[in-house]
């Protein structure tokens, strides 16, 4: 089975974004992705690029845009799955970093989890529930400067 990790931080409430963005602002939780994201393909959906602005250095940039249209600086599909493609023929564990649309199609074919729980309440309007159902947390460790934060991998 080819390896596909999805990178995301959820609230206690299953709040993911806000807005296009983020609804919190968590140094910690960016370094942490930042070091976990480095030197891997990354694969996400247009909304999700146009919330970051740039191609994310250090990192080979997929976009999954239905209307297909060139974005600097990075990969385009028009499907999921051929972004998986794309990622695999360089890079035995590609991640997936949004959006909610984009987890949900992932989530089918990831063997890991990369999850920033943040236990705070906080208001959203883009939400992803996880089902847990079939995974086995390998690591759980609390935030050092932010601890209302827990860092949880989860492999199947």
């Amino acid at each position: 089975m080819k390896k596909l990790t999805l990178v995301f931080a959820v609230s206690d409430a299953g709040v993911i974004g806000k807005d296009g963005g983020l609804p919190w602002k968590i140094p910690e939780d960016m370094k942490f992705f930042r070091d976990m994201t480095m030197g891997h393909a990354i694969i996400m959906g247009r909304r999700t690029f146009e919330e970051v602005g740039k191609p994310l250095k250090g990192r080979r940039n997929i976009v999954v845009s239905r209307a297909g249209k060139p974005v600097l600086g990075c990969e385009v599909t028009t499907t999921f799955d051929a972004a998986c493609e794309l990622a695999w023929a360089t890079d035995e564990e590609p991640m997936v970093i949004g959006g909610a649309q984009i987890y949900a199609q992932a989530l089918p074919r990831a063997t890991k989890i990369l999850l920033t729980e943040v236990h705070r309440d906080v208001d959203g309007d883009t939400y992803f529930q996880l089902d847990r159902t079939g995974w086995r947390e390998t690591e759980r460790r609390r935030g050092t400067d932010t601890p209302d934060i827990e860092f949880v991998t989860l492999e199947r």
